[in-house]
């Protein structure tokens, strides 16, 4: 990382400020170059007639929940739950997403009122259920993926992935990382992996509706939440945000999440492709670029990142050195435990140390260092709490 903070992954996520224009013509904006899923034409139901019982029929282009799941293990159907609704009751309940609860947001050890990586993923789960009940597509399916999609990233943030990168081929990327890796345990349907896979807008567009519709409520939400942190936290003021912004979108969470939402609502249903409009999204984009160079990029961020990425390092180093030193559980797919430290230095050694590397949260990586390898507590990233 240089001292502008441009890594190769930064470059890729700042190239994607704008999003996309479509093909399919009018003023839609889609988060994906390929965006492709197609849902027709949408009948919205209002909340008095929800209040009443009326049933939500699900839009044409809604995807169908169908049996089991397409699985990579068959598994037979539940008697209650579709199979979308038994991915986010895994979801939920998986060690990977309680550990999100230790894991930065944007602050590194957050305060108690802000936010850590898995408040951040149950407010895109609120926002996208959203999106996808007044679209009429399959909540559910939303849902999980809303809940699944950062289960990928490491401590620290993103320069986790800056960080694992040079160990993994084709870099470390928590989509991938996490639909393909992390979840896999989980046996998650296609279609619930395929959107956790793509979620993220430099990736190719998910094969669902659904999966657009968390590409969409993941910015959503940062934009708002992670300027409403900073806000909080002294960084930035409400005052600060570009004029045009402030016109379009407002000032408080609440005006600014009803304005993108509602962008999202009105653009796909008048088009019947997931997207935004034009002036909506460009108020967006220039929230997010605001949020990139006033708070991500500032100096105090890239310490910290820094000292992430050097940690991280230095703790994937250690256990490849030292594969006796990773619990039995970090390998036991790949070693029955006694013969591991013939494994020194092997890809699967490798990829084992990453995978525990990155499931770890802040405070356990922080105090890995301390004990395994000896770094002072001015080493590592500011605010771990030694008492």
């Amino acid at each position: 990382m240089n001292s502008q903070g441009e890594t190769e992954r930064a470059r890729i996520w700042a190239s994607t400020m704008d999003g996309h224009g479509s093909d399919r013509g009018g003023d839609l904006r889609t988060a994906h170059h390929d965006s492709r899923a197609t849902i027709g034409e949408v009948s919205t139901h209002a909340r008095p007639e929800r209040d009443a019982g009326h049933h939500l029929p699900l839009t044409e282009g809604a995807t169908r929940s169908d049996g089991g799941g397409d699985r990579a293990i068959r598994e037979a159907p539940d008697r209650f739950r579709t199979c979308f609704e038994r991915d986010r009751d895994r979801i939920l309940h998986s060690t990977a997403f309680r550990r999100l609860a230790g894991k930065t947001q944007v602050f590194v050890f957050p305060e108690d009122h802000q936010r850590s990586r898995l408040t951040h993923a149950l407010e895109v789960a609120q926002v996208s259920r959203a999106i996808a009940t007044r679209l009429g597509l399959n909540v559910a399916l939303a849902e999980a993926i809303a809940l699944g999609h950062d289960c990928g990233h490491g401590p620290g943030g993103h320069a986790s992935e800056d960080a694992l990168s040079p160990y993994v081929d084709g870099g470390y990327d928590h989509a991938q990382w996490g639909a393909d890796v992390t979840l896999a345990p989980l046996n998650l349907c296609a279609q619930t992996l395929d959107g956790i896979r793509n979620h993220s807008w430099s990736r190719p567009a998910p094969d669902t509706p659904e999966g657009e519709v968390v590409s969409w409520a993941d910015r959503i939400a940062y934009v708002c939440h992670d300027f409403e942190d900073a806000v909080h936290a002294g960084i930035v003021t409400a005052n600060d945000l570009p004029t045009g912004v402030v016109q379009r979108c407002g000032t408080t969470r609440r005006e600014q999440l009803a304005t993108f939402i509602d962008g999202v609502v009105s653009a796909s249903t008048a088009s019947g492709h997931i997207g935004m409009d034009s002036d909506t999204a460009e108020a967006l984009a220039g929230f997010r670029s605001f949020d990139y160079e006033r708070i991500y990029l500032r100096p105090e961020s890239l310490t910290q990142a820094r000292r992430v990425v050097d940690l991280l390092r230095a703790l994937v180093d250690h256990f490849v050195a030292n594969p006796g030193e990773l619990p039995l559980s970090a390998v036991e797919d790949i070693s029955d435990g006694p013969d591991r430290d013939d494994m020194t230095g092997s890809p699967l050694m490798i990829h084992a140390a990453v995978r525990y590397v990155g499931g770890m949260t802040d405070r356990f990586a922080c105090r890995s260092g301390l004990d395994l390898l000896g770094w002072a507590p001015q080493q590592l990233p500011d605010g771990l709490d030694l008492d």
